[in-house]
């Protein structure tokens, strides 16, 4: 052979380094085996850091303890488990962000990226929830009618987290639908009963971001004033509108642009007006705050500018878990009929029929951030900004007092 080709075999093939063993026997040292056993010098092992023998045993099946164990039900608890333990850390990372507006720390604008990576992973844990119920789906409606007797009278309408969760992004206690004509803490032991009580005297999630927006730069009357100026702009650009349709030969179309033009304008007065808004928000129509409101809509106008591109992403995120969760509740709805029909609930509700009365507007929080688009105008009817002038979208608020770094982040 060619001295390249033993070059080469050298290269992909290093030598291996003979060292004896203990037992005085030749081995040829192996990089791959290098390492130190940490678990033998009495430091912590991965089964006991994860609580494994708790998590692992924690699945019994009711059939099995009426002496006929049935298969899938296994399949059951787990999934259910699963839920639950991804309900917790949505709480976590939850409350972490709702502490973060709470104490003030919003302000520094420093903190914001924190509040959206948790917000996102949020989003990424309901979407790993919504496609979960995949593997619920391969037990057959049989297979659950074998094992469903011996779960009467429990019933996942009795989760506390998932109660919490609703209660902490602001689901309004008044737009739930009530269960079997009664409120829902009446099916929640008096333990846990404690627990909502206790959420509810927190700010909601809604609460804080609305209390966010009504901050949002930009909005004083004393200085760019986008709300005054949108308003200006956009009923000009309806006159403009308006007159050419007006110079159009008579027909069905011209017809047909200026109704659509009377509806558009009568649309943008009803978004002016104060007085109706309030009146949507009493009917549980709207939910932000009417500066709230104008908050949003400018940072959806500006999203392109420094300083709103973090908020923007933060709405988009409110809305993506706002869709997830309907998602979640449409696809409970779907596995229910699938699996029981018609039939009552274990816990004795109306089972499909109840559930399905749940996926609507009325249990979605961020409803506004959906119905922006609605007030969606040409881009050249949006108010102009000079950067020499309205240094606000390049300046961002920065308090060191308040400053959350990495390190004392909870």
């Amino acid at each position: 052979m060619s001295a390249t080709f033993y070059s080469l075999k050298s290269q992909w093939y290093p030598q291996s380094r003979l060292l004896k063993n203990k037992h005085g026997i030749e081995e040829s040292e192996d990089a791959s085996q290098a390492g130190v056993n940490e678990d033998s010098k009495g430091r912590i092992i991965y089964g006991d850091y994860l609580q494994l023998d708790k998590i692992t045993t924690a699945q019994v099946l009711q059939s099995e303890l009426q002496g006929n164990k049935i298969h899938d039900e296994h399949l059951f608890i787990v999934t259910h488990q699963a839920y639950e333990l991804w309900f917790k850390q949505i709480l976590f990372e939850l409350d972490s962000v709702r502490e973060i507006f709470v104490s003030g720390h919003v302000r520094d604008e420093r903190n914001m990226l924190k509040v959206n990576t948790r917000i996102h992973r949020i989003v990424m844990i309901l979407k790993l929830l919504v496609d979960q119920f995949a593997v619920l789906e391969t037990m057959t409606a049989l297979d659950f009618f074998d094992f469903r007797n011996y779960l009467i009278p429990a019933s996942g309408f009795e989760s506390l987290q998932f109660r919490l969760l609703e209660n902490k992004i602001g689901v309004q206690e008044n737009l739930r639908v009530p269960y079997n004509r009664r409120h829902y803490k009446d099916y929640i032991t008096e333990n846990d009963t404690e627990t909502l009580l206790d959420a509810e005297q927190e700010p909601t999630l809604l609460k804080l971001v609305e209390e966010w927006l009504e901050r949002t730069p930009g909005l004083e009357v004393d200085g760019f004033n986008f709300w005054e100026r949108l308003e200006i702009n956009i009923f000009d650009g309806l006159s403009v509108e308006e007159k050419k349709i007006e110079k159009m030969p008579e027909s069905e179309e011209k017809e047909k642009l200026m109704g659509e033009l009377v509806k558009q304008r009568e649309h943008f007065m009803s978004l002016f007006d104060e007085k109706r808004h309030d009146h949507l928000v009493s009917k549980g129509e709207r939910r932000l705050s009417y500066k709230a409101l104008q908050g949003a809509l400018m940072i959806y106008f500006y999203r392109e500018e420094p300083r709103f591109q973090v908020p923007f992403q933060l709405l988009t995120s409110l809305i993506d878990m706002d869709s997830l969760l309907t998602k979640w509740r449409y696809n409970h709805v779907c596995i229910v009929h699938r699996m029981i029909g018609s039939k009552a609930g274990t816990g004795g509700s109306s089972g499909y029929h109840y559930l399905r009365s749940t996926v609507s507007d009325r249990y979605k929080v961020f409803v506004d951030l959906f119905n922006l688009a609605t007030f969606l105008v040409p881009r050249d009817w949006v108010p102009k900004l000079n950067p020499n002038v309205h240094t606000f979208l390049y300046m961002a608020e920065c308090c060191d007092s308040s400053y959350c770094s990495s390190e004392d982040s909870d």
